[in-house]
């Protein structure tokens, strides 16, 4: 998201820059620069290790999602990856075929993902196996204090 937010200022200042003189062209062609690499950059590439491989791992030791869809994230996180690097060196074409298939798995992941809810009684993520979560265990600090003070 902070790359985005990066590139879209950038953008806001090219617009400002073209409207107050011709001299700050230079400038304006620096910071579309900037948008073009924030953008290649976060989609890309940085996607790909935060939601791919991250959440996946997460996910996927946690068990609160089944096994095979938490792989499909770790799958697809690297190739995203991959995708981006291929971009970087000219490869694949920002936005082309390659990259597009490339992302196909991440896509699947975080549309699955996306359709997971909590559940309705005490804000637990239900599993697709429709297993809940194990409730947390405290220690009971008031029954402590209460046998001391007898």
């Amino acid at each position: 998201m902070p790359f985005i937010a990066i590139g879209l200022v950038s953008v806001l200042a090219v617009v400002t820059l073209r409207q107050d003189t011709p001299a700050a062209a230079a400038l304006a062609e620096s910071l579309a620069a900037i948008k073009d690499w924030t953008f290649l950059l976060g989609p890309g590439f940085i996607v790909g290790v935060g939601n791919g491989l991250l959440l996946g791992y997460l996910m996927y030791r946690s068990g609160l999602v089944p096994r095979p869809m938490a792989v499909l994230g770790l799958v697809g996180g690297p190739l995203v990856c991959a995708s981006g690097i291929a971009v970087l060196f000219d490869v694949f074409e920002q936005g082309g075929a390659g990259q597009g298939i490339a992302t196909i798995p991440e896509f699947l992941w975080s549309c699955r993902l996306a359709s997971i809810s909590p559940s309705k009684d005490s804000g637990r993520l239900r599993s697709s196996r429709g297993m809940r979560a194990p409730p947390c265990r405290r220690p009971d600090r008031w029954a402590v204090a209460i046998d001391a003070s007898r």
